[in-house]
């Protein structure tokens, strides 16, 4: 992808948030991935050597959850990349909650396959290896603990700097505040893309215990019926994890307003200084666990952008403030 774009940009700040320091969940990702690579070959070559369809199923259901990581580990490495591109205005933010969004639709679209899979093994029974399958079944379920366990346990925080400028209705004089009154926001980030990760590899978990649950049953009480039954089970599970995901990361996608509890105290702080009346606010996620705001004030005596700024909850994490007064 070639991007060019003329820089209008001030140099005494950036719009990259710490989006071009490499994450934890960056790192992870990149373990998980080629752990579950081998995990899929192992799972592919039992299949076709022990002539079990379940597990070579299993094995290339691995395999497109490798392909759904492969996205979550671009996203983190393009974001990383063109972080100080001008070309986006507020940095390449975004592009986690992108890889996580991507990564949902795409486990949106196994929790399909396995519903349809888990219907035709129903209608059409296939005789099952049973023995060689929990063997392979019982090391995927340790596997995909074990890299469960490690994309679940993030603590990488961001720290930034936040800046202002002021758009008054009398004049355009623009006051960014980042050398002279910068603070800083030390927050727990929320990592979109890793979150995507951690749930492809929880459902790969999931799927091997009620994988295990099933062979164990049809070994032993000959219900081999409930090998599909429980691909449903799973197929539903997964489905769900999948619009929880497609639903927080499409509304970062659109600047969905932050939640109200941020709105309203951002708004009190403001409020608190004399005669300033917040009219219009709103703020949106730009990057993980960095914010933007757009604020328009009413002020019946004077006030500065400064002042206004050094009023911004430390709490609500904004990065990014553009604020308008309007002198009553």
């Amino acid at each position: 992808m070639n991007l060019t774009q003329q820089d209008y940009r001030s140099p005494d700040h950036d719009h990259i948030f710490g989006v071009n320091q490499p994450r934890a969940g960056e790192r992870k990702t990149a373990i998980v991935v080629g752990i579950t690579a081998l995990m899929m070959v192992m799972e592919i070559w039992a299949g076709i050597a022990f002539g079990s369809m379940a597990l070579l199923a299993d094995g290339l259901h691995m395999a497109s959850h490798a392909a759904a990581l492969l996205v979550t580990l671009a996203a983190y490495r393009l974001a990383r990349h063109w972080a100080s591109h001008p070309q986006f205005s507020f940095g390449t933010g975004k592009l986690n909650p992108l890889g996580g969004f991507a990564s949902a639709v795409l486990l949106a679209g196994f929790a399909a396959i396995m519903a349809i899979e888990s219907t035709g093994r129903l209608l059409d029974p296939i005789t099952i290896s049973f023995d060689s399958a929990l063997w392979i079944a019982i090391i995927g379920l340790v596997v995909n603990g074990l890299c469960a366990l490690l994309l679940s346990h993030d603590h990488d925080h961001h720290h930034h700097h936040g800046h202002a400028h002021h758009s008054g209705h009398h004049d355009d004089h623009h006051s960014h505040a980042d050398e002279a009154h910068g603070h800083s926001h030390d927050h727990k980030a929320h990592d979109h893309n890793l979150r995507a990760a951690y749930l492809h590899v929880l459902a790969d978990a999931l799927t091997s215990v009620l994988a295990i649950v099933a062979l164990l049953a049809g070994k032993y009480f000959g219900a081999s019926w409930l090998d599909p039954v429980m691909g449903l089970v799973g197929s539903i599970l997964v489905a769900r994890w999948s619009w929880g995901l497609l639903r927080q990361t499409g509304l970062l996608l659109l600047d969905g307003q932050a939640n109200q509890k941020i709105l309203a105290t951002t708004a009190e702080a403001l409020e608190e200084l004399r005669g300033v009346r917040v009219t219009d606010l709103h703020i949106w996620e730009i990057a993980p666990g960095a914010r933007a705001a757009a604020i328009t004030i009413v002020a019946s005596g004077a006030v500065s952008v400064d002042q206004c700024r050094s009023a911004l909850p430390l709490s609500a994490g904004i990065a990014h403030a553009t604020i308008e007064i309007a002198h009553a």
